[in-house]
C-alpha cells in the first residue's frame, strides 16, 4: 500500500509561510483549529512545525507583553521544542506509522523536499480499524 492513500493533500492543510509574524500564526492557528501547522519557505519546501507551545514560549522569552507587538516578530525568530520529522511520499507503511506514534501527524514531502500534504495519525488508526478489527465487530455483533 502506498501512503498517499492516506495523504491530506497541501492544498486541504492549513500551513504558514516561514516569514510570516507571529500574529500572523497565532490567527492562522486560531481560524484552523489546529495547535500545531507545518512551515513552508516561499518555494514550498517544508521548514518544520509550529505548535501552540512554541509561540507561548516564544512570547514569553520576546517579553511580547501586547498583542501588537507579535507583529514586531517573526516566526524565525521561534526555536522549536521538538523537531517533527518529515517522510519522503516513497515511505513504507510500516516506516510511517513508527513516525505517525510519536506526532499527530506526518508532514510528507517530495523528492525536492517540496511539502506536498501529512498523513494524520487518525487517519492511519481509523484504517486499521476498519481493517484488523471490523471483523471482530461483526462476530460480536451477530451473537
Amino acid at each position: 500500500m502506498n501512503i498517499l492513500f492516506f495523504l491530506t493533500p497541501k492544498a486541504l492543510c492549513s500551513y504558514i509561510d516561514d516569514g510570516c509574524t507571529l500574529r500572523q500564526a497565532m490567527e492562522r492557528m486560531e481560524n484552523s483549529g489546529y495547535t500545531a501547522l507545518p512551515v513552508l519557505d516561499k518555494d514550498g519546501g517544508y521548514c518544520g512545525v509550529l505548535t501552540e507551545g512554541d509561540l507561548l514560549w516564544a512570547i514569553k522569552r520576546l517579553c511580547v507583553m501586547d498583542l501588537r507587538q507579535t507583529e514586531d516578530h517573526s516566526i524565525s525568530e521561534i526555536t522549536a521544542r521538538r523537531e517533527v520529522h518529515p517522510v519522503r511520499v516513497d515511505t513504507r507503511i510500516e516506516d510511517l506509522v513508527l513516525v505517525a506514534a510519536d506526532q499527530n501527524f506526518v508532514p510528507v514531502i517530495d523528492d525536492k523536499n517540496a511539502f506536498i500534504g501529512i498523513v494524520t495519525r487518525s487517519s492511519i488508526l481509523k484504517y486499521c480499524l476498519d481493517r484488523y478489527f471490523s471483523r471482530e465487530y461483526e462476530l460480536v455483533g451477530a451473537r
